[in-house]
């Protein structure tokens, strides 16, 4: 939704949600003349809609179908006149079922979800204070939903040579717009399927050391 009613910031700056003391947030999204912003909060779990006009709505964060959280969602928007068009499909997953069909995937795991949430909080403080050293270009700390990774980027300002892309269902422009530029990036991601959580670090345009961390990265096998 960030995306879908933000202006391009480069390097996909304007998608990612933020940590905060009680979960992730969007921060400010614009809708016309009006504001809103979504919530996730990881202590009493719900997703909490709040509007600059005193409007608040609240949605159970609980075992549940993706399709039957996403029509809650999006119902919830419409009756708040709120409505936004995105592309219905999840990114860099190789499985990209639409989440209006989505009828597979039901898990939360609350406790889980909270430790997830302590190690965020804490991993952002480090981050503040690794980006504050810094006096060139750098990204904000931010949780970017698709790698699903807490993240932060260094830039020397030098261009980079074109990304060669392959990330699943994610177009090959955005990536080579992220990384259109030398970068130094360092991260956080919670595991998954693909292996245990991990700290990261690489550089681009160190193309084929970038290519063996991405692998690596996927795999769950970065030491």
């Amino acid at each position: 939704m960030r995306l879908a009613q933000s202006p391009w910031v480069n390097h996909s700056w304007h998608v990612t949600l933020y940590v905060n003391a009680r979960g992730l947030t969007t921060s400010p999204i614009p809708h016309g003349r009006r504001v809103f912003q979504v919530d996730f909060d990881f202590v009493w779990h719900r997703l909490v809609i709040s509007t600059c006009d005193g409007e608040v709505r609240t949605l159970p964060l609980e075992p549940q179908t993706t399709a039957h959280f996403y029509a809650r969602l999006t119902d919830t928007l419409e009756e708040l006149g709120l409505g936004v068009h995105i592309h219905p499909r999840p990114n860099e997953v190789e499985s990209a079922t639409p989440f209006a069909e989505d009828t597979q995937h039901s898990d939360y795991d609350a406790e889980a979800v909270a430790r997830f949430w302590r190690a965020l909080y804490r991993i952002d403080s480090v981050f503040k204070d690794f980006r504050a050293r810094f006096i060139g270009k750098a990204s904000p700390i931010h949780f970017f939903w698709g790698s699903f990774d807490h993240a932060v980027t260094r830039f020397s300002g030098r261009p980079a040579p074109e990304h060669p892309g392959g990330f699943p269902n994610m177009p090959d422009r955005i990536t080579r717009e992220a990384y259109s530029h030398e970068v130094s990036s360092a991260g956080f991601w919670p595991g998954g399927d693909a292996g245990e959580a991990i700290f990261y670090s690489y550089a681009y345009p160190t193309l084929r050391g970038l290519r063996r961390i991405e692998r690596a990265f996927v795999r769950g096998d970065v030491e």
